[in-house]
């Protein structure tokens, strides 16, 4: 990476990873409410200022809102978790919005099967998991949103993995409510796998708009 780009774009990459870490380690602590949602929310909040640093398209407008949303969700989810899925939902809409925009040409069938396994088998297995409707329909989204990722002319082994990170990171949360409900799988798990997912849709998205510039 030259070096103004280093100077003026990868500090939010490294300011997410640091906030990410940061939070994982001392959301156990005692340092008020807060300043714990504000850390959550800046992880991926930073991923925003990145997208909307490094492309000035509508394509890296829509990443930026995407994250953006994400954060918003985070920190949400702290204060109500009915309202911090519609922040999440709202995020899968606006990240179907993005892939639907960069389709690729002539997948093959075994990309076709993937996303359609996806799009079913994300809210089947949350419904078995909660045996919530509510949760299914945003389970729908949810999977759509990777569906659309896996079919997109991104790097499948960057923004469609991160997708798939994504959807398992959810899974294990609502593991917690049922089959997990006693394990601390998901506690150790879950953050991990979502913000891996959300850096790798972030920078992959971004690599590839630079790139066809």
């Amino acid at each position: 990476m030259p070096k103004r780009a280093l100077l003026e774009h990868r500090p939010w990459l490294l300011a997410a990873i640091a906030a990410a870490t940061v939070y994982f380690f001392v959301r156990g602590w005692p340092l008020g409410e807060l300043w714990l949602i504000l850390l959550k929310g800046a992880s991926v909040g930073f991923l925003a200022v990145y997208a909307w640093q490094r492309h000035a398209s509508a394509e890296g407008r829509l990443l930026a809102l995407v994250m953006a949303l994400s954060a918003l969700g985070d920190m949400l989810l702290e204060l109500d978790f009915i309202w911090g899925g519609a922040a999440f939902f709202a995020s899968h809409l606006a990240a179907m919005t993005l892939y639907l925009r960069n389709r690729r040409e002539a997948p093959e069938t075994s990309q076709k099967a993937l996303a359609v396994a996806l799009l079913i088998g994300t809210p089947l297995i949350s419904w078995l998991f909660t045996r919530d409707a509510g949760i299914a329909l945003y389970a729908l989204g949810l999977g759509g949103m990777a569906a659309c990722a896996w079919m997109s002319r991104f790097p499948r082994y960057r923004v469609g993995f991160g997708a798939i990170l994504f959807v398992i990171s959810d899974w294990l949360i609502f593991a917690r409510m049922g089959p997990l409900a006693s394990s601390a799988l998901p506690g150790l798990l879950v953050w991990p796998a979502y913000f891996a997912g959300q850096f790798l849709i972030a920078t992959g998205v971004i690599k590839t708009l630079r790139r066809n510039v």
